[in-house]
Order: structure tokens, then C-alpha cells, then sequence
């Protein structure tokens, strides 16, 4: 299965997440991540910045923009055992 990578949408998303002023710390967090994976299709997203993206998603606060970003983040999560 081929590793996924962030799209131009989800980019441009992360992007302007990242030099909002109102934005907050854990969108900043999920858009750095789905940014860093532009063009690498290696690289995964980590715990933290998984957390962050899944806390982003389910804040009624959070921006489309913010939201879209998460949502890339979110989708290059290494799958793995989840802790019990």
C-alpha cells in the first residue's frame, strides 16, 4: 500500500492555519505535521501531533481551514496497537 502525502488543499489549509494569529496551539501542532509531509511520503504522523489533529476535529471552535489540515494529519497516522 502506498504511503499517503498531503495534497495541494490540505497544504494551502495548513498554511494559513500555521500564520493565523487566533489560531491555537493544537491546530498549529496537526498543521505543522500534514505540512512536514508534503511531498514525503515516508514520514508519519506522530502521537502527539495525532492527538492534537483528533482533538482539533472534534472542537465545534476550530476553523475549516484548521479542520482540514487535522484531517490530512490525521490520515498519515503510522496504524499500529492502541494503547489500553
Amino acid at each position: 500500500m502506498p504511503k499517503k502525502v498531503t495534497g495541494k488543499k490540505a497544504a494551502s489549509s495548513a498554511s494559513k492555519t500555521l500564520t493565523s494569529k487566533s489560531t491555537g496551539k493544537g491546530s498549529k501542532t496537526a498543521s505543522a505535521s500534514a505540512l512536514s509531509q508534503t511531498k514525503a511520503p515516508k514520514k508519519t504522523t506522530s502521537a502527539k501531533a495525532a492527538s492534537a489533529a483528533s482533538k482539533t476535529l472534534r472542537d465545534g471552535r476550530t476553523g475549516k481551514a484548521s479542520k482540514t489540515a487535522a484531517g490530512s494529519a490525521l490520515s498519515q497516522r503510522e496504524k499500529g496497537n492502541k494503547k489500553k
